[in-house]
């Protein structure tokens, strides 16, 4: 039964790795051909650019491994110092930025996953706002002009 669950997630993360792909080809395409003043390729920027920015923050929340100390000894080659992940354990499960460091000096998070995670936001962020200026555009487009009554 464990199997089914771990094929039927590696199925559906190649599926969305696939379509984001896909995504990025489109996006490139498109901004040769003109079709990025579409609403289309703002829906794909605004996928690719979650998508981005997901794959980030979970490669930045899994740094650590299954063992802080071991990570940090044997694979990092840094002290481990217990005193200030106790007096610091609050930041350690914050949901952005993250960090999970090893002594006051060694993080065990890459450096380019909070911008990365930042930058994905903000485009993602913009790639929306673009999409409801087109759907307001359009929506104005398509309603018939008011009509005034005649007065007698």
């Amino acid at each position: 039964m464990k199997a089914l669950g771990l094929l039927t997630v590696i199925a559906v993360l190649g599926a969305w790795l696939v379509w984001n792909a896909w995504n990025v080809f489109r996006l490139v395409t498109g901004v040769r051909d003109g079709s990025w003043r579409r609403a289309m390729w703002w829906t794909r920027l605004f996928s690719v650019a979650l998508f981005a920015g997901a794959a980030a923050w979970i490669r930045g929340l899994f740094a650590t491994g299954l063992d802080t100390r071991k990570t940090c000894l044997f694979v990092h080659h840094e002290r481990y110092d217990e005193a200030y992940r106790r007096t610091h354990d609050a930041e350690f499960d914050k949901i952005f930025p993250l960090h999970n460091m090893c002594n006051a000096h060694a993080d065990l998070v890459p450096a380019w996953v909070n911008p990365t995670i930042a930058v994905c936001g903000i485009v993602a962020l913009a790639a929306a706002a673009v999409l409801l200026c087109l759907v307001i555009a359009h929506a104005s487009r398509l309603s018939p002009p008011a009509r005034k009554e005649h007065q007698s």
